[in-house]
């Protein structure tokens, strides 16, 4: 099992392929294997990389962490794999950590993509959509609030639920304290000032029915990316690598390969 220690912190990673090191950040409470369509699909172009991001997945779970801890990891995986340059694809919560590192490791980071982005929160986005509509989900558990809100989150919920139970089936959930905690890092971070130092070719995809981080969010975050593009997918919600698979896998491939502007 491939680990790394990041500031006293075990860390978990998948790699597999051969090629330009890929980078793929997951998602709030989620870990690598929610990329399972999408290191099947890159495998044979790129080396794939998906580490579980602290508190997640096979990664060891501190009681407390911040966004940056999450940036500071993925530089030291970097580092333990000596990787000069990267192309970094980072959905929701990852796409946070991706800005990040971005931003501080910008001679290294030659093709970006986010997913599902926003540039600043007070809190996560889904404490924001409880708080936006507390009112309908007042009396429910956690979990029925998970539940509840997806219809806010995702358009094709075909599509998100088979999904979920595919990738549920190689991971484990993490408690409601893990999930709290993991909630708590992203409280009060800003890129905003900072994006103008990216160097990457970047490409931002929302989804139109986002209502986590909707279109707005992504479009601001693309403006601030020095030639960044941005790209709306119509029919998807918070997850348009999911909703809309074939779209995400030949728009995110005509922009990492190269061969293909020649």
């Amino acid at each position: 099992m491939p680990t790394f220690n990041s500031h006293g912190t075990n860390l978990y990673y998948e790699d597999t392929g051969e090629g330009i090191p890929l980078l793929l950040l997951h998602g709030l409470t989620s870990n690598h294997a929610m990329f399972y369509q999408e290191i099947d699909a890159f495998k044979g172009q790129y080396r794939v990389i998906a580490p579980d991001a602290r508190g997640h997945g096979k990664s060891d779970k501190p009681e407390h962490y911040t966004l940056e801890d999450h940036v500071q990891d993925v530089i030291a995986l970097l580092n333990h794999l000596e990787l000069v340059s990267i192309y970094l694809i980072g959905v929701s919560m990852g796409s946070y950590i991706a800005q990040g590192v971005a931003i501080e490791e910008s001679d290294r980071v030659k093709k970006l993509v986010l997913v599902s982005t926003k540039s600043h929160g007070e809190q996560s986005s889904m404490a924001e959509l409880y708080s936006r509509h507390a009112d309908e989900m007042q009396g429910l558990s956690m979990i029925d609030k998970l539940s509840y809100a997806s219809k806010y989150m995702f358009y094709n919920q075909t599509a998100v639920g088979k999904w979920l139970h595919e990738t549920a089936k190689v991971s484990g959930q993490l408690t409601l304290h893990e999930q709290a905690i993991a909630s708590d890092a992203l409280i009060g971070f800003d890129f905003r000032t900072k994006l103008c130092d990216v160097r990457a070719e970047t490409l931002v995809i929302s989804g139109t029915y986002d209502g986590l981080n909707p279109p707005d969010y992504g479009e601001e975050t693309a403006i601030m990316i020095p030639n960044a593009i941005f790209m709306e997918f119509k029919w998807s919600g918070h997850a348009p690598n999911v909703e809309q698979p074939d779209l995400f896998k030949e728009i995110v491939n005509n922009f990492l390969d190269e061969s293909s502007k020649k």
